[in-house]
C-alpha cells in the first residue's frame, strides 16, 4: 500500500512539529536561525513540502527543548 504524505499520521506529525515550535516561543525564522537553515526550511516541513530525516527531526526537537522520545510517544503512531 502506497503511503501519502497527506495521510493522518503525516498531518499529525506536522501539527506536532508546529506545536512544539510555538510552545518554545519561537517563530519560524528564529527556529531556522537556531538550525542554521533558511526560514523556508521550517515553513516547508510544517506545510508538508519537505520531509525531515531522523537527524533533522532530532535537531528540531532539541532546538525546541523537546525530547524526541517524548515527541514520538505523544504522536501515538508507533
Amino acid at each position: 500500500m502506497k503511503k501519502s504524505i497527506w495521510d493522518d499520521s503525516y498531518n499529525k506529525l506536522r501539527k506536532e512539529l508546529k506545536r512544539i515550535r510555538k510552545n518554545a516561543g519561537l517563530t519560524q525564522k528564529q527556529l531556522a536561525e537556531l538550525l542554521e537553515k533558511p526560514q523556508s526550511y521550517v515553513s516547508k516541513y510544517e506545510i508538508g513540502d519537505r520531509n525531515l530525516d531522523l537527524i533533522e527531526f532530532i535537531n528540531v526537537c532539541k532546538a525546541c527543548n523537546e525530547k524526541p522520545e517524548v515527541f514520538i510517544d505523544r504522536l501515538g503512531i508507533v
